[in-house]
């Protein structure tokens, strides 16, 4: 399981803890003894995924370290437990890709055999995209957050239009009224979607 690299925890609009998975929860569970709050919202420092953390249990206690709620954990994937296809030690795993015809003919010509070759244009692919992808991630990442924490303050609309449309300008104007901590982590999250 990939565990997050830094949870983000909001009351009303302003952040009152970020760090790990424990240091979060110690000082939410602190934050809620000396003030009468409403809700906590929690998010994924690396990808703006809003997540549940239960604060009954404690940061060792939770079973799931990166707080991940159990939804969503259920619906990440998973490698099976029964003996597969496939080099299990290298980290191979054996899935079924639906191709046409002539595309699995012109597989079986290549050097190497259909599973090489596949693994040698999606390699090409990723290293192409990588910008690209890494763009996305970010504007996603931004969006998600700005949709749970911002989707009803002025303005909303305006920066996630600018932010897809990686005007930098344009999304920091829309975003310089909003609450100082919500504006400074959605422009956090959003840095690499204007490079």
């Amino acid at each position: 399981m990939q565990q997050a690299s830094k949870i983000l925890a909001f009351s009303a609009q302003r952040l009152i803890a970020e760090g790990s998975f424990g240091e979060v929860v110690q000082l939410v569970k602190n934050h809620i003894k000396h003030n009468d709050t409403g809700n906590t919202l929690f998010f994924n420092g690396s990808d703006g995924r809003q997540i549940d953390i239960d604060l009954r249990a404690g940061a060792g206690e939770s079973g799931n370290e990166s707080g991940a709620s159990a939804a969503e954990s259920a619906s990440s994937p998973k490698v099976p437990a029964k003996k597969s296809r496939g080099r299990p030690k290298l980290g191979v795993v054996g899935r079924e890709v639906t191709l046409l015809p002539r595309h699995w003919q012109w597989l079986d010509d290549q050097r190497g055999g259909a599973s090489a070759r596949l693994r040698r244009l999606i390699d090409q692919e990723r290293k192409a995209t990588a910008g690209d992808d890494l763009v996305r991630r970010s504007q996603d990442s931004a969006n998600r957050f700005m949709h749970a924490m911002a989707g009803d303050i002025p303005g909303f609309e305006e920066a996630v239009r600018a932010l897809y449309a990686r005007d930098r300008a344009g999304f920091e104007q829309e975003t310089v009224a909003w609450p100082v901590d919500i504006r400074n982590c959605a422009r956090g999250f959003a840095e690499e979607a204007f490079i």
